[in-house]
């Protein structure tokens, strides 16, 4: 194809490339999180098919883009202020993250009675059918950054869904290793949901028409991150 005989189709592939799976970052955690609920022999289903459900419809959105673009047009308006479909469903999917990732706080740090005893570390077993829903539900409003940004970056239609695959397979190849680790260490799933927290707090936000910036955000996370490895290590010398 031409398209590719050009040197700026593949600079905006890598470029976009990348930004997917960047955008992508705060979906794998929520995979990992919901597939580490699912009974052990069916987590891995859970990841895959909620990821291979995820990409066709990403790719069912990106072919129906003028419709998305559509969705950024005004259907609501309160006191002067204005709402989209795409405001609407941020706000929704934000209020969902905030109280899911809450509820899983509000569990793990105060346990829950079980033959009289409290415990925090009881498993509690989420539906197969239901991780799916869940994962394709919160990938479709993780989704329209993706392709607004993609849409933003170039007008070349064959080039947004190829990122999109891409980063969907790396997410794929990640969301084992990561949701392993992630349900190994208990400080790490508080800082996951945490930062599921925050992603709330920023979908909210922007479906309020204030942009924050995601590397503010990024950068919180890695940098938190990087303080609690420390600290593992720590432990682990010290122990």
């Amino acid at each position: 194809m031409e398209i590719f005989a050009q040197p700026d189709t593949w600079v905006a592939l890598l470029t976009l490339t990348f930004l997917e799976i960047v955008l992508g970052i705060d979906n794998i955690i929520f995979i990992s999180l919901v597939a580490g609920k699912v009974e052990e022999k069916d987590q891995k289903k859970a990841r895959l098919g909620g990821l291979s459900i995820a990409l066709v419809m990403r790719i069912l959105l990106l072919l129906s883009i003028t419709w998305i673009i559509g969705l950024t047009k005004p259907v609501l308006t309160l006191a002067d202020f204005e709402l989209s479909w795409r405001d609407i469903i941020l706000i929704a999917g934000g209020i969902f993250l905030l109280v899911k990732s809450t509820l899983e706080i509000h569990h793990k740090v105060e346990g829950h009675e079980e033959n009289g005893t409290k415990t925090g570390n009881t498993a509690t077993h989420l539906g197969f059918s239901s991780a799916i829903v869940q994962i394709v539900l919160l990938d479709i409003v993780f989704s329209f950054d993706s392709i607004l940004t993609a849409v933003g970056l170039t007008d070349q239609l064959i080039l947004m869904i190829i990122a999109v695959i891409i980063a969907i397979i790396v997410m794929m190849i990640f969301a084992k290793p990561v949701g392993k680790f992630v349900n190994d260490h208990p400080t790490i799933q508080i800082l996951a949901l945490s930062f599921l927290i925050l992603i709330g707090v920023m979908l909210i936000v922007e479906g309020a028409h204030y942009h924050v910036p995601k590397g503010y955000i990024y950068f919180a996370v890695f940098f938190s991150l990087a303080i609690e490895m420390l600290n593992m290590r720590y432990r682990k010398k010290n122990d």
